[in-house]
């Protein structure tokens, strides 16, 4: 198709992603925020988001004169042929997802949509709200489309522009299909749907994963009482196709700005049905009590209380590869530890300091300095290439407590300490000699 007049309502990691990404296949985007300082910022170039390749795709499309970031909507709409809301869906009270954003943004360009141009969730948002924006509208010359995104943190770009899939969902069809059509460049597959299946799409697919997160942190559970091992176990499981490998790995528990929220909605779409989905109700409740074991897990190490313990933590982001802090199960073991009475320094470098109830640093060795207990909390690399005998004769104790398995245990024990993951034998070190 020819390049198309888009404009992006948002830019946080979705809206921005969706923009210049949309901007590199050859449409004309112009994105819009409400920050004055920040639309200033990316109109430089500026890219606050950690995300690889999207600060490059910024410039370059501002550079071609394909990407351009404005404040206010309304004017910048009138002369689209599709508009991207992008604005946040967060937890709202009880959970359901909070739609004032998309409201509100609906409420302020309804009027001056151009005849024939697409209104475009990508946002997610619950089953209904597509009919519940044209509701709002009241206009049957702008047709509703829900585009869902399904980017990853920490490969947003890379996840664009190399989809599994399309998902586009409209009551007007040829609208869905002129949505499908902005992509058409990426030569992925296109399914055109209704608007409430494109809308469940979303959240059938990322609360599937989070049940599948919540199983193997069980079975990892299961490993540590019958003397499995989870590695061996999922390495087993990985071969069947019908199963395959991705999300076999147990950790701290799952978190960031997607699962925890769109499974909470989900349970109370299916509520607003008298629907009880007991299934996904029991994998939220379970991912509560993984993180309690994890807790548990630390106390142990620490001789079983944690009052005025000195916890080492290396990590806070909610996954390697982001600086983002939301929903991390990071930050949420953190805090129980700190509500405890645990006296915790960490470090992520991703992660500058100013977090309540801890001490942020900027060098991994420094959470060493007399610790009871290191805890890998983030799975980033850069943790394994870490010099694991400097950290041994800055600690107090002797245990590293690795809840995302990343590290190698035989480094750890070389290094004279102990080492105990998820779901894995413990490896206990020689207990070292202080040198007087």
């Amino acid at each position: 198709m020819s390049a198309a007049r888009i404009v992006v309502v948002g830019t946080g990691y979705v809206g921005l992603t969706t923009g210049a990404c949309l901007a590199s296949l050859g449409h004309r985007v112009t994105c819009v925020d409400v920050d004055e300082a920040k639309v200033a910022r990316l109109s430089a170039g500026r890219v606050d988001i950690l995300e690889p390749g999207l600060a490059e795709l910024v410039t370059g499309g501002i550079a071609g004169g394909r990407l351009s970031f404005v404040v206010g909507a309304r004017k910048a709409v009138r002369t689209a042929d599709g508009v991207f809301l992008c604005v946040p869906t967060p937890m709202g009270a009880g959970g359901s997802a909070d739609l004032r954003a998309v409201e509100a943004v609906t409420a302020e360009i309804g009027d001056v949509l151009p005849a024939g141009c697409a209104l475009i969730t990508k946002s997610t948002v619950p089953v209904g709200t597509s009919k519940r924006i044209a509701a709002m509208l009241g206009r049957d010359d702008v047709p509703v489309v829900s585009n869902p995104e399904f980017l990853r943190e920490g490969t947003a770009v890379s996840d664009f522009l190399n989809p599994d899939r399309i998902v586009v969902g409209s009551d007007t069809l040829a609208a869905a299909r002129w949505v499908g059509d902005l992509y058409a460049d990426l030569g992925a597959p296109v399914v055109v749907a209704d608007a409430a299946s494109a809308e469940l799409v979303k959240y059938a697919a990322n609360c599937f994963l989070a049940l599948k997160l919540s199983y193997v942190n069980s079975i990892a559970e299961l490993c540590e009482r019958l003397g499995a091992d989870i590695n061996l176990v999922t390495d087993g499981m990985g071969y069947d196709k019908r199963i395959g490998r991705t999300f076999l790995k147990p950790g701290p528990g799952w978190g960031g700005s997607c699962l925890p929220k769109d499974t909470s909605a989900l349970v109370k779409v299916a509520e607003s049905v008298n629907y009880d989905f007991r299934m996904l109700t029991s994998a939220i409740d379970e991912n509560i009590a993984q993180r309690d074991r994890i807790v548990a897990k630390i106390a142990g190490a620490c001789g079983g209380t944690l009052a005025s313990a000195r916890i080492g933590v290396l990590g806070l982001a909610f996954k390697a590869g982001t600086n983002d802090l939301r929903d991390s199960p990071a930050l949420a073991v953190s805090s129980v530890l700190g509500a405890l009475g645990a006296e915790i320094t960490a470090y992520d470098p991703a992660v500058e300091g100013g977090i309540d109830g801890m001490t942020v640093v900027d060098d991994p060795y420094q959470v060493a300095k007399d610790a009871d207990v290191i805890v890998v909390l983030t799975e980033w690399a850069e943790f394994k290439n870490l010099d694991w005998t400097v950290i041994a004769e800055a600690m107090e104790g002797d245990d590293v407590v690795d809840t995302r398995n990343l590290l190698d245990p035989t480094t750890i024990i070389d290094a004279g300490l102990s080492w105990q993951g998820v779901g894995r034998p413990r490896a206990a070190g020689r207990k070292r000699v202080a040198v007087s």
